[in-house]
């Protein structure tokens, strides 16, 4: 089967994570592609293939006689898609010769449009794929994954000549969870790449510093009428922690390698509010600072308002793989290599946001990403290419080359 075949069959999977479930995983729909991805890796004849409680899906193909002491390698990617705009089945459309110009996509109401969305033209001729605009598409990262398994029916049918190659599939990737239990041991892999997300030629080696960050504000409910001195409206106070964020450093205003504060949630009344934010950096000294100015407006508010009235909770998420990634920076290298085989320039650019393989680089498998051929994913206007996964699938199998000579 072609890549993008198998990613038209792997959408129609609904795999929404749900970040406030606390099961492992998250959504109970991601087993059932679990078990469908198990089953097509044992009927390609993958070896050592187990689906684990947690919803881990892994498996291995022997390296060619000959090539058992090259470099173990793996390749990873995540089985469930965000949870917004997926209350309902995904209906891929293939849209063959595609002219590069605005397109309806479907009956939704929504266009495809270049003025949102500039690079379009550059894919005129291409076999665009999109949902019907109702729903994400679920190419992130369903097409890294298609290209993972097309990847190992080509090594296993002999094509390449090949070390020790280990493949994985994560759940709830999308809320920050895919490592959690992640059995790098039985992985078995020295180095390993991740494949998701990004155009075809993207090489991601550096992401953010992350937090989540909690505000809890607990206000004093009175009659308005006799408010003077006494109310504290949880509300007005959550609102004004927000105004103290600068604004320059909000997702809006930034780029590049530019980090921000993200309003993702605010919810309460007078007596008791809440507000969620993630916090981003790629630079560790600007992150914690960061950290420590939302602790310094934490002390303020208590300040004003009285001891007690406002609490903050930091969690840390993932950090910058860098530091993990520089001292092999052949990751690198060969990757940028196999793109140039493939007939692509290599794109190197630091990801705003973050992939498993980021936290994985921590656990003691570095792990840099490598793009899919994907676009605007996260929303009712993801598309890629048929040449794109092309694209990606060819760098994959130079890549191998490379680590196999």
């Amino acid at each position: 089967m072609k890549a993008y075949e198998r990613l038209l069959n792997y959408v129609k999977v609904p795999t929404p994570s749900n970040e406030k479930s606390g099961t492992h995983p998250s959504s109970e729909c991601q087993r059932v592609l679990a078990d469908q991805l198990a089953e097509e890796m044992k009927a390609l004849s993958v070896s050592d293939v187990r689906v684990e409680d947690k919803c881990y899906v892994y498996g291995k193909i022997p390296a060619t006689k000959g090539y058992e002491g090259k470099t173990k390698l793996g390749f990873i990617a995540h089985m469930d898609t965000v949870s917004d705009f997926a209350d309902h089945a995904v209906n891929p459309i293939v849209h063959e010769n595609y002219d590069g110009k605005d397109l309806k996509l479907a009956d939704s109401g929504r266009t495809l449009e270049v003025s949102v969305f500039p690079h379009l033209p550059s894919l005129a001729g291409r076999t665009l794929i999109t949902s019907d605009g109702t729903t994400v598409l679920g190419a992130d990262d369903k097409a890294g994954v298609a290209e993972i398994m097309t990847l190992a029916e080509a090594l296993l049918a002999g094509e390449i000549p090949h070390g020790p190659i280990s493949i994985g599939f994560t759940p709830d990737e999308e809320i920050g969870e895919g490592p959690d239990f992640f059995d790098v041991p039985g992985f078995d892999a020295e180095f390993a790449y991740t494949v998701d997300g990004g155009t075809e030629g993207e090489i991601e080696f550096e992401n953010f510093n992350a937090a989540g960050a909690k505000f809890t504000v607990t206000g004093f409910n009175i009659h308005p009428g006799g408010a003077k001195d006494t109310m504290i409206n949880a509300i007005a106070v959550a609102s004004e922690i927000q105004s103290l964020l600068p604004e320059a450093e909000s997702p809006r205003n930034t780029e590049g390698y530019e980090g921000f504060y993200h309003l993702t949630s605010m919810s309460g009344d007078v007596a008791h509010a809440e507000s969620e934010y993630i916090i981003r950096d790629h630079d560790a000294e600007k992150f914690a600072a960061k950290e420590e100015n939302l602790r310094r407006i934490e002390k303020a508010m208590n300040e004003k308002y009285g001891e007690g009235t406002v609490k903050l909770e930091i969690k840390e998420q993932y950090r910058n793989m860098a530091e993990k990634i520089r001292p092999c920076y052949h990751l690198v290298e060969n990757a940028e290599e196999a793109a140039r085989r493939a007939g692509m320039e290599p794109i190197v650019l630091p990801i705003r946001g973050g992939t498993d393989g980021a936290r994985l680089s921590f656990m003691g498998l570095p792990c840099p990403n490598i793009g899919t051929g994907g676009y605007a994913c996260h929303g009712p206007y993801e598309h890629i290419t048929v040449e794109g996964m092309e694209k990606t699938m060819a760098m994959l199998k130079e890549l191998v080359k490379i680590y196999a000579e």
